[in-house]
């Protein structure tokens, strides 16, 4: 499941403005705020799922541990395969 904190983050990495995400991922600001917001709101379960969609397609990898939680973005190159 993403987090507000991912979203953000994986937002800041791509540069994007909160716009910009929910046009990519289909959904409306309002539900990508509450989304992004820490008060522990009721976001809907497809919201998150094609907002985790929208950054995985740009590029945007979620990490998940025990220590943690966090992002990354793997570029790939014109002559690289992408898995």
């Amino acid at each position: 499941m993403i987090t507000a904190r991912q979203t953000r983050a994986a937002r800041a990495l791509l540069g994007w403005n909160q716009e910009t995400l929910a046009d990519k991922a289909l959904v409306s600001l309002t539900a990508l705020k509450r989304l992004e917001s820490e008060n522990d709101l009721k976001v809907h379960e497809s919201t998150r799922d094609q907002v985790r969609r929208a950054l995985e397609a740009a590029g945007i990898v979620l990490l998940t541990s025990d220590r943690g939680e966090g992002v990354m973005i793997v570029r790939y190159s014109a002559d690289s395969t992408m898995p």
